[in-house]
């Protein structure tokens, strides 16, 4: 389990590196390349919050102007460090259980 936390904290790390990246590249030097990069990266939590119903009320309230772009950048990254923990969970699970059926199997006479 503490491998599990370790990757996915590095792994949601990295990608919130790479985005703060992009993102102030994007603002100095906004190539078509660069501003894909940056949807690519927002893609994921997007839809995430789709999913859940929660990116259509986050999109009005921005565009309304009760909350800012910075608090818009803050969802989506706990979105996404949420998503990568959920996703090291459940291959961490999977995993697991596949490795403990094969050391069962291997047991058998």
């Amino acid at each position: 389990m503490r491998i599990m936390g370790a990757n996915a904290f590095l792994l949601s790390i990295l990608y919130l590196l790479v985005g703060i990246l992009v993102e102030g590249v994007r603002r100095v030097w906004p190539v078509g390349f660069i501003r894909r990069m940056s949807l690519s990266l927002d893609s994921l939590p997007a839809r995430a919050l789709e999913l859940v119903g929660a990116m259509q009320p986050l999109r009005d309230a921005y565009f309304s102007g009760r909350i800012s772009e910075f608090s818009v950048r803050l969802v989506f990254g706990v979105t996404t460090v949420s998503i990568i923990f959920l996703l090291a969970v459940v291959v961490g699970v999977f995993m697991g259980s596949l490795r403990g059926a094969l050391l069962r199997w291997a047991r058998r006479p």
